[in-house]
């Protein structure tokens, strides 16, 4: 039997966070001979129980994204709500085309790529895999960073992007302002009266594509997690721009300073709202980062607002891509405290009677957003003081974020949330008590429980399960000078109150879904 001649042209893959007319996929793109496709895949609304914002986000950037690529008159097959899966959609399309050869920038989750990978074997054509060069340090980069070093910690790999990418370093290489972090100078709680007038994140009116992708989502996903009410997020190249521009202009001033405080019907304080722009790849870093440092010198704003700002793009966005791609698949498995407690059922409701995670929570299912601080140190502190088992903790921050892509989502939780891995690239566990969540916001003084009473009824769940928390794991926190601090606080806890604290400790984790 004569065997088939693969065709001659090229399949260029383009996936929903990789909306980029700039990245190097589309470079050498023939568009006489070659051809894009792009699919809307049900299953990647469904392998985890998707926050209905988070669909609507990727289903309206994505048809966005797939008229700008037929204006520059490329072909192009877009496939709209699939109901097979990314991979078994595509080999449709290369069976039913012929096609020997497949381009597409690697992906930013670790399945995918790997069925990708079995896919152009199983099919016995040629992969061409990019490296994603949006990113500022490459995978690469990263191993030859990491090589030989005792410690993986972020501070060293942001020094050295400063120097290599000559970013707040004077013409000697050393940082602008003396430091090279003003973290110190960013954890300042709102006053006491409130934070006061906000401006707004930049607004954006749904066109004809977004209004039906909301009509569509809502009839398709009536029972998934969240709200569609207070959809608002830049889907377009241009208004991820208009999102940067007024970010600068209005909102970054008051960023540094504030950028760890919460407080009641604040959603979004002075953050940027620019995370799901930068991951769908609407936005480059780069021009973040060029923006930000614009707008430093055009209002002479303080150093330590925009080292902060700029910390967590060049350093921390750039560092868990690096560890990502480094430690998977075993970060998705680690379990270091071998916790197998169930998610609590009102962390798809927000229905709880503890005042944080209730604001936090709810804030999210009508968003799809909370900042760095409530994700870390709300619901993200409670999941491991409360022994939850990590793989569902990571699958509810990957299904009810709108700019959680594994690369991001999965270091951040597990790792650094969830101490996971056991500091592979933390120095300690980040937990706190009521305390920390009171001095942090206004959240307490609205709350059946008190942060300061460490059992009985009153007790605040995150105050109770804190000290429970040092005292099963105190001989590894003495065993450090970073958390030595911690577990010397016990001293002041009478031997009879620790037993209390444990008991009591024991009643909540038995009920966890009464809080």
């Amino acid at each position: 039997m004569k065997q088939q001649v693969k065709s001659s042209g090229r399949l260029f893959l383009i996936l929903g966070d990789q909306l980029d007319l700039n990245s190097s996929a589309l470079r050498n793109f023939n568009s006489q001979s070659d051809e894009i496709i792009m699919i809307e895949s049900a299953n990647e609304a469904q392998y985890v129980w998707t926050h209905k914002a988070k669909i609507a986000l990727f289903l309206s950037a994505m048809r966005h994204f797939a008229k700008a690529i037929e204006k520059l008159g490329y072909p192009l097959t877009y496939i709209q709500d699939s109901s097979l899966s990314i991979v078994e959609t595509l080999k449709e399309h290369i069976l039913k085309r012929n096609i020997g050869h497949l381009v597409c920038i690697e992906p930013g989750e670790w399945r995918l790529k790997q069925a990708i990978e079995a896919l152009a074997t199983e099919l016995n054509i040629e992969l061409e895999m990019l490296e994603d060069d949006h990113f500022y340090c490459s995978r690469q980069e990263f191993v030859e960073w990491v090589a030989n070093k005792k410690e993986l910690r972020l501070e060293y790999f942001y020094r050295l992007m400063r120097k290599r990418h000559n970013i707040l370093v004077d013409g000697e290489g050393n940082p602008e302002g003396g430091q090279w972090n003003f973290d110190q100078d960013n954890r300042k709680p709102y006053p006491k009266k409130g934070p006061g007038i906000i401006d707004a994140p930049a607004a954006f009116e749904a066109d004809a594509i977004t209004q039906g992708v909301l009509v569509f989502v809502e009839k398709t996903y009536p029972d998934h997690p969240g709200s569609l009410e207070s959809f608002n997020w830049p889907v377009t190249r241009d208004q991820a721009i208009q999102a940067l521009e007024y970010f600068v202009e209005y909102r970054l001033r008051n960023f540094g300073v504030y950028q760890d405080a919460m407080w009641t019907k604040t959603p979004f304080g002075w953050h940027s709202i620019l995370s799901s722009a930068l991951n769908l790849k609407l936005l480059n870093p780069r021009e973040v980062v060029d923006a930000v440092i614009i707008a430093w010198k055009k209002y002479s704003l303080d150093l330590s607002t925009v080292e902060g700002f700029i910390r967590q793009i060049l350093g921390w966005r750039e560092f868990v891509r690096g560890m990502y791609y480094l430690d998977m698949p075993q970060m998705a498995q680690d379990n270091y405290y071998d916790h197998q407690n169930p998610l609590p059922k009102w962390y798809w409701t927000g229905q709880t009677q503890m005042a944080c995670m209730k604001d936090a929570i709810g804030q999210t299912l009508q968003y799809g957003y909370a900042h760095h601080i409530q994700r870390l140190m709300v619901t993200g502190n409670f999941a491991l003081l409360a022994e939850i088992l990590p793989q569902e903790v990571c699958e509810w921050y990957l299904a009810i974020y709108v700019d959680a892509i594994e690369w991001v989502e999965l270091p951040n939780t597990a790792g650094m949330a969830l101490f996971a891995n056991g500091g592979r690239f933390t120095s300690k566990p980040y937990i706190a008590s009521g305390a920390y969540i009171k001095r942090m916001s206004n959240y307490c003084g609205s709350c059946k429980y008190k942060p300061e009473v460490r059992y009985g009824d009153e007790a605040c769940p995150m105050t109770t399960l804190y000290w429970n928390f040092l005292i099963k794991h105190r001989e590894q926190f003495e065993a450090s000078p970073r958390t030595k601090l911690m577990t010397a606080n016990l001293k002041r806890i009478s031997d009879e109150d620790q037993q209390q604290i444990t008991l009591h400790a024991k009643h909540i984790l038995s009920q966890l879904d009464d809080l």
